[in-house]
């Protein structure tokens, strides 16, 4: 297990004050901090609390997404657990995972939560804070309604500008209004209607259609084609169709 003495002598900081403390307790946090700071200084050595007041924040965050839909999927859980070994090794990301399933079962006030780290932690840190929860919410293939508006709350409550949450926006998610337009459909149709839908115009624009004409026809019907596909694909997953 982690060193609990260093954080004692080291304190924690911010994190521990306020709503974050309430949720995570001191004894999480010497747990977490050690992990993150025990390979880079050595056994010992006072530690500073910007970066344990980070992973803290990370944690608590990042179960606050996991719990966006009301269900924890596997592959959001499979997507922490990697970030954490790759950023702490594998020792440090069990005893990191055992606080989350900690936090996972805690209420989160996630405007207290996110005043506090805004309050406390310089914007690079925040937008990178950001771009890992976009990650969570991406792990399943999409990020759904619910995670955006968690993630659009979060962001306000960390005082990122619109542009710089358009941008992060723009790299994880896509509107399901355009993948119904692909298959020439409102989002209020149903299963078979979907499918329907989508054999009609796989047939349309396949491009053995065009195999007799040129190269751009192909090239423009081969295009075509994916993004049916894809738009099919993105409306099953978010549908869960089989």
């Amino acid at each position: 297990m982690a060193n609990y003495s260093k954080w004692i002598a080291g304190g924690l900081g911010w994190a521990f004050g306020g709503p974050i403390g309430a949720i995570v307790g001191f004894a999480i946090g010497s747990m977490l901090d050690s992990a993150s700071q025990e390979n880079r200084l050595g056994p010992g050595t006072a530690q500073p609390s910007g970066r344990g007041d980070f992973n803290v924040s990370l944690l608590v965050l990042s179960a606050a997404v996991m719990k966006a839909n009301g269900k924890v999927k596997k592959s959001e859980l499979e997507f922490v657990k990697q970030f954490l070994i790759g950023q702490f090794g594998t020792q440090n990301a069990k005893e990191l995972l055992i606080a989350l399933r900690d936090i996972l079962d805690k209420p989160i006030p996630i405007n207290q939560v996110t005043a506090q780290i805004a309050m406390n932690m310089e914007a690079p840190m925040r937008l990178q804070l950001m771009q890992y929860l976009f990650g969570i919410a991406k792990a399943d293939g999409i990020v759904d309604q619910s995670e955006l508006n968690l993630l659009h709350q979060i962001a306000v409550g960390l005082q990122l500008s619109n542009s710089d949450f358009n941008s992060l926006k723009s790299m994880f998610y896509v509107d399901s209004a355009t993948h119904y337009d692909v298959l020439n459909l409102k989002n209020t149709a149903s299963e078979a209607e979907v499918k329907k839908a989508y054999r009609k115009l796989a047939v349309e624009y396949h491009p053995d259609k065009v195999s007799n004409l040129g190269e751009e026809y192909q090239k423009a019907a081969k295009e075509k084609f994916q993004k049916v596909q894809e738009a099919y694909e993105q409306v099953k997953l978010e549908r869960g169709i089989k």
